[in-house]
């Protein structure tokens, strides 16, 4: 309990005559004696603070980017009303830039017996939870001079999900998808692994697909039809070793991969494939798996919001073996690392066959469109230095590239804008050819 009434002391006994002020101990009780009174009832009817009753509702989760409204309930069971100024504390990552001190702080009155309620919204700039910290309240008497203040705990927690921004994508390559898959008009001929109808042979079908068993049945030149096989398994392996701390344009490395294996896991799903996830670098920091279609999404989602870059090197050898155990049996694994050529010749490059004899892979990297701006750039010699340097590291990137693509591997290289539909659509092209 705090008395906080001292400025509004001060002024009013600053605000007296100063004749008043002669050095007599009759003047100065005269003085302050009524003043003092006037402070003590208006504290005395500052509704108390401690018996207050506390709950919270509202929303437990939020993408990154978006708000997220918490309402608090007070409640005043005394026969006094609380006037009062509250603060409602939480971690500073639970705001944007200087809109801290608008948004959690309230000013409140309830009537003795009844209850009232404040929101506070919230602004979270990083993935994970927030969680509630204290709750500060400071009752005023009615002439405002004095005050109660008390805090109280009232839990609450609001998780905050990677925004999934790609997800403006996925009509389109669901479009896609169902002309792979035979359900449009769109007719895929002499592709695919899965037997999906009989029809009758026109002139520049691949005379492998004619079915003689059907032909012979019937009058007409009978030819199967293939659509690209359903169920099978897919791996989303994501690297959150060191390199996936540095920051393209406003967003970590790890960020832009998990955008695009949202994107990725949606789609995959849509299409009948099963998605597991397995976040690596010197251990296990998340793993998903055996989800259903409706589930795999939001359940990756949760696993991710927890995730934040480890700096420390992946462990390429304990990556690949927990991979192998993951997906037992041929599967589509797709790694989302860096194309950094150290980490992947002295790291990924030696232990890579393990992966590539059983599974098919895919590797999926965050390029940085500065360095491709700095390529062009010209017109001093500043300028020419940064084009030079840019050349060089693209050109490694390259040599990086080709080295994973001679083991058999496919490789995505795009900025975080464009990583998620030149990932889907890597997807869509091994599905379309058979081979998943």
């Amino acid at each position: 309990m705090a008395l906080t009434g001292r400025t509004a002391l001060l002024a009013a006994l600053g605000s007296l005559p100063v004749g008043i002020w002669e050095p007599s101990w009759t003047g100065i009780l005269a003085v302050n004696t009524p003043l003092a009174l006037a402070c003590a009832c208006d504290f005395a009817l500052a509704a108390p603070v401690r018996r207050l009753g506390l709950s919270r509702s509202g929303d437990s989760t939020a993408r990154l980017g978006e708000t997220a409204d918490v309402t608090l309930t007070v409640t005043n069971p005394s026969r006094r009303p609380l006037r009062a100024r509250i603060r409602d504390a939480w971690p500073p990552s639970s705001w944007g830039p200087g809109t801290e001190v608008a948004a959690s702080r309230h000013r409140l009155t309830v009537p003795a017996g009844e209850r009232r309620r404040v929101t506070t919204r919230l602004r979270p700039t990083r993935r994970g939870d927030r969680v509630a910290d204290r709750v500060t309240i400071r009752s005023y008497g009615p002439l405002g001079l004095l005050s109660r203040q008390g805090s109280h705990q009232v839990p609450w927690t609001v998780r905050v999900l990677p925004p999934f921004t790609s997800r403006k994508h996925l009509p389109s390559k669901l479009a896609r998808l169902r002309e792979l898959d035979g359900r449009t008009s769109v007719l895929t001929r002499g592709e695919g692994t899965e037997f999906d109808s009989l029809r009758e042979y026109v002139p520049g079908d691949d005379t492998r697909s004619i079915d003689w068993r059907a032909t012979a049945r019937q009058s007409a030149v009978a030819v199967r039809t293939w659509r690209p096989e359903r169920d099978r398994h897919i791996l989303l392996v994501l690297d959150t070793g060191r390199t996936s701390a540095g920051r393209v344009g406003d967003i970590p490395r790890l960020d832009a991969s998990m955008d695009a294996a949202l994107l990725l896991a949606a789609l995959a799903s849509r299409a009948g494939d099963r998605v597991d996830l397995l976040a690596y670098d010197r251990r296990v920091r998340a793993l998903v798996q055996g989800r259903t279609a409706g589930d795999v999404l939001p359940s990756l989602v949760n696993a991710m919001a927890h995730l934040e870059p480890e700096l420390l090197e992946m462990d390429a050898r304990g990556l690949v073996s927990t991979a192998m155990r993951t997906a037992p049996r041929r599967s589509l694994i797709v790694l989302l690392t860096t194309l950094d050529a150290a980490p992947i010749e002295e790291g990924l490059l030696p232990v890579l066959s393990r992966l590539t004899k059983r599974h098919t892979v895919v590797v999926a990297s965050v390029s940085d469109p500065h360095i491709a701006r700095m390529s062009t750039a010209r017109g001093t010699t500043d300028a020419v230095y940064e084009a030079a340097a840019a050349a060089q590291s693209q050109a490694e990137r390259h040599r990086t590239a080709e080295q994973l693509r001679r083991h058999g591997v496919t490789v995505v290289d795009a900025t975080p804008e464009a990583l998620p539909p030149a990932l889907t659509d890597a997807y869509l092209a091994l599905k379309a050819a058979g081979r998943l």
